[in-house]
C-alpha cells in the first residue's frame, strides 16, 4: 500500500475516532440534560397539583377532573391520587404508548428511564393524601433524536469534507515523492532528469535536492567519459586540418564496404589528389598551405551534406591526397559527382580562397563487396594517374572499371519488380542471431533482414535493391512491409527481435504515422521487437525525443546500430531509455590486433557503463575479435562466426 493511501487512511480513522467521540460525549450530555428536565418537569406538576387539589381534597370529582385536565397534555406517563392513611389509589390516569418518531433500537440504546415527582395535600395540619407524577420520557426521547441526527449530518459532512481536503492537502505535499519516483525510474531506463521545483517542506526538500545532486553528478561522470571517448576518437579517427576522416579510418571503412556482409552494396571510390604540394609548401609557406588544405576538405564536406543518408565517407588520407567512399552510386552518378567536383576546385580557385594555383586531379573507380582494398585502391591510382596524364582541362577526372561485372539492370526494371514485390509480399525474412559475450550459447535476440524475390523467384539479398528503394523514395514502404512481416511471424513464433528503421521513415510523419498505427494494432507483439536507428542518420534532438517516447509508448524499445562515428552524441542519447547501443562493425573488425581500436572501444565501453546501457558489437568475424569484445566486457555480439542469417528455424 502506498504512502499516501496509509495516511489518507490514518487521518480518515483519526477523524472517525474524534468524530465518534464527539458523538457519544453529545449524546450522553444530552441524555443527562434531558433527565434532569424529566425530574423537573414531574416534580413541578405534582408541587403545582397538590397546591390545586388542597382547597378540593374532599371532593373526589373535582380532583378527577384537574388530574385528567392536567394529564390530557400527553407529557406524564401516570398521575396517581394516593390516600395516605391506607394507600388506597383514589384516582389514576396513566399510559404506555411509544413514540412512533423514534426507533426502538434509539430507546433501548438511550435508556431513557421515567422521571417521577410527588407532592402532600394537606386537610389542615393533617397530611390527606399524595400526588404521585411521571413524566413521561417520549418527548425527551423525540428531542434526543432530533438532537443525535443533526449532531451526525453534521459531523459527518465535516469528516466528508476533511477528509477531502486532507487527502488533498496530502497529495500536494507527496508530489514530490511521485516526481521522485518518476526520477528513479528514469535513471533505470538510462534518462537523467532534474527536478527544478524544489519542495518547502524541509524533509521533502532534502530528499529532493539530493536526488537533483546524484543525477547532476550522473550527467556529469557521463559527459566526462563521454568527451575523453569522443578525444580519443578524434585524435585516431580524424584529420586535424580539415575535421575529415584520416587514412585510418578510410582504411577501416572501404575494408568494411567491401565485406561480404549482405547488407553492403556497391559503389565507387574517388580519390583526389593535389598535385606538387611539397613545392606549393616551400614557396607559399605551410600556414597557407594549409588554408588550401582546409578549403578543399569542406568542398568535400559540402558534397557529403548534399547526400547525408548514403553512408559515404570523405577522407584525408596525407598531404593533398583525399578519397571519397561512395556504397549505393550509380556509374552515371559518379560521373556527375566527378563533374560536381571538379566544378567545385574551379571555384575554389576563381574565388580566391587560396592563391596557391593548385592542380587537382580526380580518379574514379568501381567496388563491389568480395573485392580486396588494395585491388580497389590500386584500380583508383591507375585511374588518377590517367587524369594527371590527360590535359583536358575541362576534365580532371578519370575513371577505370576493370572487373569483370554483371550487366546491371535498368531503373525501370528494378521499379517494376521492387514494386511487384512489395505489393504482392514477396518479402523474405531472415535471422541473424545476436548473443551475450560472457555465454554466446545464450540468444539475446534475432536482427531481422530481408530477402526481396525477384520474378524468377530468386532471392535477392538487401545490399543490391536497398540503394535502389532509396533511389525510389519507397525506402518508407520497405520499412513497413518489413514491419509487417516481422508482426505476422511474433504471432506464430514469440521472440525478441529488431528491426532496422530507415532515416526516410522517420523524416516521413505520416509513414511514421502509419508504422505506430501498425504497432498499436499488435498490443502483444509489441514489446517483443526492438526498432533500430542509424547513427549515421538520426533526426534533430527534439525530433528524435518525440519519436522515442511515441515508440516506447507503444510498448516497443529503441536501440541505435552501426554506432560510433558520430559519438558526441551519446550526451544527447541519456534521456531516450535506449534499449541499447550496437558498435560499427568498422571498429570490431582485427580489434585484437589492432591495440588503438581497443582502446577506443574501451573508451565507449566506459562510458556507456557507467549509464548502465548495453553495448552491442557488429560484424564479429574471427575467434580473436570475439575473446577481445569479452575481455572488454561488452554485453552482446553478432556476426558471422556467431551465426549467418538463415531463414527461421524454430
Amino acid at each position: 500500500m502506498s504512502l499516501l493511501k496509509q495516511l489518507f487512511i490514518a487521518i480518515c480513522l483519526l477523524l472517525a475516532v474524534a468524530f465518534t467521540g464527539s458523538f457519544i460525549v453529545g449524546v450522553e450530555s444530552s441524555r443527562e440534560q434531558q433527565l434532569s428536565q424529566l425530574r423537573s418537569h414531574a416534580q413541578d406538576a405534582a408541587t403545582a397539583l397538590g397546591l390545586s387539589l388542597t382547597p378540593h381534597v374532599d371532593d373526589l370529582a373535582m380532583s378527577e377532573l384537574m388530574i385528567s385536565s392536567i394529564f390530557d397534555s400527553g407529557y406524564f406517563a401516570s398521575i396517581r391520587l394516593i390516600r395516605i392513611p391506607d394507600n388506597e389509589v383514589l384516582v389514576e390516569r396513566s399510559t404506555d404508548s411509544a413514540s412512533e418518531t423514534v426507533p426502538k433500537w434509539f430507546s433501548s440504546l438511550i435508556n431513557l428511564q421515567p422521571q417521577t415527582g410527588d407532592a402532600l395535600i394537606m386537610r389542615g395540619w393533617e397530611q390527606a393524601a399524595r400526588v404521585e407524577v411521571i413524566s413521561h420520557p417520549n418527548f425527551a426521547l423525540a428531542r434526543l433524536w432530533d438532537s443525535a441526527i443533526g449532531s451526525l449530518a453534521w459531523l459527518l459532512l465535516c469528516g466528508v469534507v476533511s477528509a477531502t481536503l486532507g487527502g488533498w492537502l496530502l497529495r500536494q505535499q507527496l508530489r514530490p515523492l511521485d516526481k521522485m519516483v518518476q526520477q528513479a525510474q528514469a535513471i533505470s531506463r538510462r534518462e537523467f532528469l532534474t527536478l527544478n521545483k524544489v519542495p518547502r517542506t524541509p524533509e521533502l526538500k532534502r530528499v529532493v535536492s539530493a536526488m537533483n545532486q546524484m543525477v547532476d553528478k550522473l550527467k556529469t561522470l557521463f559527459a566526462e567519459e563521454a568527451s575523453r571517448s569522443e578525444k580519443l576518437r578524434e585524435e585516431a579517427y580524424q584529420d586535424s586540418i580539415t575535421g575529415l576522416a584520416n587514412r585510418r579510418q578510410f582504411d577501416i571503412s572501404l575494408a568494411n564496404q567491401l565485406d561480404t556482409n549482405e547488407q553492403n552494396t556497391e559503389g565507387y571510390l574517388l580519390l583526389l589528389r593535389v598535385n606538387d604540394l611539397a613545392g606549393l609548401n616551400q614557396r607559399f609557406g605551410g600556414q597557407r598551405t594549409d588554408v588550401l588544405i582546409a578549403a578543399v576538405g569542406e568542398l568535400f564536406k559540402r558534397l557529403l551534406a548534399q547526400h547525408p543518408h548514403g553512408g559515404w565517407l570523405a577522407s584525408r588520407s596525407r598531404g593533398g591526397e583525399f578519397s571519397l567512399l561512395a556504397p549505393g552510386l550509380g556509374s552515371e552518378e559518379a560521373e556527375q559527382l566527378a563533374n560536381d567536383l571538379h566544378d567545385g576546385l574551379q571555384t575554389l580557385l576563381q574565388t580566391g580562397a587560396s592563391d596557391c594555383n593548385p592542380v587537382a586531379h580526380v580518379g574514379i573507380t568501381a567496388f563491389r563487396p568480395g573485392e580486396e582494398p588494395a585491388q580497389v585502391i590500386g584500380r583508383a591510382d591507375q585511374a588518377l594517374a590517367q587524369a594527371q596524364s590527360n590535359h583536358d582541362a575541362n576534365r580532371n577526372w578519370a575513371r577505370l572499371d576493370d572487373f569483370s561485372a554483371q550487366p546491371s539492370q535498368s531503373l525501370h526494371e528494378w521499379r517494376e519488380w521492387i514494386d511487384e514485390a512489395l505489393n504482392k509480399g514477396k518479402v523474405q525474412l531472415y535471422f541473424q542471431p545476436v548473443v551475450q559475450c560472457g555465454n554466446r550459447d545464450q540468444l539475446l535476440h534475432h536482427k531481422v533482414l530481408a530477402r526481396l524475390l525477384d520474378p524468377q523467384g530468386d532471392a535477392i539479398a538487401a545490399g543490391r535493391f536497398l540503394p535502389w528503394i532509396e533511389r525510389l523514395g519507397w525506402a518508407h514502404r520497405f520499412d513497413l512491409a518489413m514491419l509487417e512481416h516481422s508482426l505476422q511471424h511474433l504471432q506464430k513464433h514469440p521472440s525478441a527481435l529488431a528491426l532496422s528503421l530507415s532515416s526516410a521513415t522517420i523524416r516521413d510523419s505520416n509513414a511514421f504515422n502509419a508504422l505506430i498505427d501498425l504497432l498499436k494494432q499488435h498490443p502483444q507483439q509489441a514489446p517483443l521487437l526492438t526498432l533500430e536507428l542509424d547513427e549515421r542518420h538520426l533526426p534533430p534532438a527534439a525530433e528524435l525525443d518525440q519519436l522515442s517516447q511515441r515508440v516506447r509508448d507503444c510498448g516497443c524499445q529503441l536501440g541505435l546500430q552501426h554506432f560510433g562515428g558520430r559519438f558526441s552524441l551519446i550526451g544527447n542519447l541519456t534521456h531516450l531509455g535506449l534499449a541499447y547501443l550496437k558498435l560499427d562493425g568498422a571498429y570490431i573488425r582485427a580489434i585484437d590486433l589492432e591495440n588503438d581500436k581497443r582502446l577506443f572501444i574501451e573508451a565507449v565501453f566506459r562510458a556507456t557503463n557507467s549509464i548502465d546501457l548495453p553495448l552491442i558489437a557488429e560484424m564479429v568475424e574471427t575467434e580473436g575479435e570475439f575473446a577481445a569484445l569479452r575481455d572488454l566486457g561488452l554485453y552482446g555480439a553478432m556476426g558471422r562466426l556467431l551465426g549467418a542469417p538463415l531463414p527461421w528455424r524454430g
